[in-house]
């Protein structure tokens, strides 16, 4: 087997705008920097749910690839794949599980069930895995009965500006809350909370890919119905610079999440200085230090406004938190870091 030469097989474009594709897609840039010649197959975007046409379409591309060379496998796609044919592909699989696909939010529980089964079944056909976290190392080993050393963890990097980025805190203050506009992210949540504490100065701005049209329009509702459609914005997807410049004028980061395989934007906030309000969710523990932020139960709005309420109104607590995330922050690996752990793991699969 050459090492040096493989496939990254992932749904969809790998530029979309979400934690997963970001780290495929620095992953590949990594890999690529190394000397490695890596082909992306890009897969059907409608995994984990394809038609039967559009998963006999990716099977076969897969099974078409040459037995010496390994190919990643995004778990996006690799866990809904049909185990048979799985089990026929000659190339040597190293699977990329982000979050197991059967820990999504709002999924009905007879699909939740099936997404269970073919991981499961899945990989077992990998000769290893790559998770983002110690968190989704122990899932796979609790409930996918994955052995523990066929799974190396490759925690994602973070892109370092140049200089420190220069804080211009709003006011009011600014709550900024980035992730796709999902059930998952827990949205409603923080819009509710926000609702809780509308006595305080504060504003808030959510970025995110819209997920659907209708999960967006109840996000809108749920706005106006608060009363709060003059302090909340919905910015859907935003440049990287106008996303930087949210980043230095923010004092809270916020995200209400109901589940996270790792969380990326937590880095981002972390590399800001920013204190960080989230939930006990998957893997947020491991991911945000306990001086730089306060983690909630998930789906408890009245205990995500108490969090906010007593950051906004306690400066001291604020500035001290601010500064640990700095500290944090600034020890953070770079995405050559994942792409080693990834690039070692290849060469021993060789």
């Amino acid at each position: 087997m050459d090492p040096t030469r493989l496939t990254f097989a992932l749904p969809g474009d790998i530029t979309t705008l979400t934690g997963g594709y970001v780290y495929d897609r620095r992953l590949v840039e990594g890999l690529r920097a190394q000397g490695r010649q890596v082909d992306v197959l890009s897969l059907s975007d409608a995994f984990p749910t394809p038609d039967a046409d559009q998963m006999a379409q990716a099977m076969d591309r897969l099974e078409s690839l040459p037995p010496d060379r390994p190919v990643i496998i995004d778990g996006l796609a690799f866990g809904a794949m049909q185990p048979d044919r799985v089990a026929r592909l000659r190339a040597p699989i190293l699977a990329m599980i982000h979050h197991p696909l059967a820990q999504e939010s709002a999924l009905p529980d007879d699909l939740a069930r099936h997404l269970w089964r073919t991981e499961r079944a899945n990989l077992a056909h990998a000769r290893h895995v790559v998770v983002p976290s110690p968190h989704t190392r122990a899932m796979l080993v609790e409930r996918y009965d994955v052995p523990a050393h066929r799974i190396s963890i490759a925690r994602p990097g973070t892109d370092r500006p140049a200089d420190p980025p220069r804080r211009k805190p709003c006011d009011p203050p600014l709550i900024l809350s980035v992730g796709i506009l999902h059930p998952r992210k827990g949205h409603d949540v923080l819009i509710d909370a926000l609702a809780r504490i509308a006595e305080q100065e504060w504003q808030a701005v959510i970025v995110g890919n819209p997920w659907d049209a209708d999960h967006v329009a109840a996000l809108t509702a749920r706005i106006r119905d608060a009363g709060l459609g003059d302090r909340i914005r919905l910015a859907g997807r935003a440049p990287a610079e106008e996303l930087a410049q949210l980043y230095r004028q923010a004092s809270v980061f916020a995200l209400a999440t109901r589940y996270e395989g790792y969380g990326i934007v937590f880095d981002e906030a972390l590399l800001h200085g920013l204190p960080i309000v989230s939930t006990r969710a998957g893997a947020v523990p491991d991911t945000v230090p306990r001086d730089a932020g306060i983690l909630v139960p998930p789906d408890d709005a009245p205990a995500f406004a108490r969090a906010l309420s007593g950051l906004l109104g306690d400066p001291q607590d604020l500035r001290a938190r601010s500064d640990a995330a700095a500290r944090a922050g600034a020890s953070l690996p770079g995405w050559d870091a994942t792409a080693a752990v990834v690039g070692d793991l290849l060469d021993a699969m060789g």
